[in-house]
């Protein structure tokens, strides 16, 4: 008796704020509660949610903000879990068409070969060898087979962790993050920040980066600061020259990382 008495009320204040939402949120409403009503209704011993069920929710989610309120047959951590799955699954198959050919064996002795046989060679020199013998291969991939040279190597990151240690004071670091969209169409975050006290200086969103924007957001996060004296980031090809120009004409050092390193921006990493 009390538990019908409980549903009645959350019926009747259901109604009463239905009453108070603008058309447009009771429609969504709507469409949400008989999209669900339709997965019930499928004739197996526990509904079966398809892909066209799946993709439903995730746009839902990203076009409606009271979506949450209006989803019963699962979680809303779940309808985020497939956006996610579903972001991962497109960026990897259109990833697959990028990046350079492999090379094959045959190319891989012949670079170990030269680099064996001829130890002051670099890798420019290898790879400029291969190209008289009409093997177009980067100066990049090269190096990735070359032999390395016998003896112990040093860690560089010792030295590396303990410059930025003792240079936190007047060093920023800034990196992209990227966030996906409904479309799984992808936003670039920039950010600023410093060192010195992990505090975040500048934030800010595009579609679109380019060197341009990115130097005017470097303006709009130090300005004339002079305490801000070394800027740490990678060798992304957002940062192009307009960029460069920008950033030493406001008196910035900058140092870049090595290529494939982003432990040597870990702060920004991190963040």
């Amino acid at each position: 008796m009390m538990r019908a008495m409980f549903e009645l009320l959350v019926a009747v204040v259901g109604a009463l704020r239905a009453g108070l939402r603008s058309r447009t949120g009771l429609i969504v409403e709507n469409l949400a509660l008989r999209q669900q009503l339709a997965v019930l209704r499928r004739r197996q011993p526990h509904p079966e949610l398809r892909p066209f069920d799946r993709a439903f929710w995730v746009l839902l989610s990203r076009s409606w903000s009271c979506w949450a309120g209006a989803l019963a047959i699962v979680k809303p951590a779940t309808v985020i879990a497939w956006h996610r799955r579903g972001f991962a699954w497109y960026w990897t198959r259109k990833s697959r068409r990028l990046g350079r050919p492999p090379i094959g064996d045959a190319i891989i002795t012949l670079i170990q070969r030269m680099a064996r046989e001829n130890p002051t060679w670099s890798r420019r020199r290898v790879a400029n060898e291969l190209a008289k013998l009409g093997h177009d291969v980067d100066k990049c991939t090269v190096a990735k087979y070359m032999s390395k040279p016998p003896g112990p190597t040093r860690r560089p990151s010792l030295t590396w962790a303990t410059f930025v240690r003792m240079h936190l004071e007047g060093t920023v670091a800034i990196d992209f993050l990227t966030v996906p969209t409904a479309m799984f169409d992808v936003l670039y975050v920039f950010f600023v920040l410093s060192l010195e006290r992990r505090r975040v200086l500048h934030v800010n969103v595009t579609s679109h980066p380019y060197a341009a924007w990115a130097a005017q957001q470097m303006v709009e996060a130090v300005g004339l600061d002079p305490s801000v004296v070394r800027l740490i980031r990678d060798g992304d090809g957002i940062y192009g020259a307009v960029f460069d120009v920008r950033v030493e004409h406001m008196g910035i050092r900058q140092l870049r990382i090595a290529p494939r390193s982003p432990w040597q921006n870990g702060y920004a990493e991190r963040l």
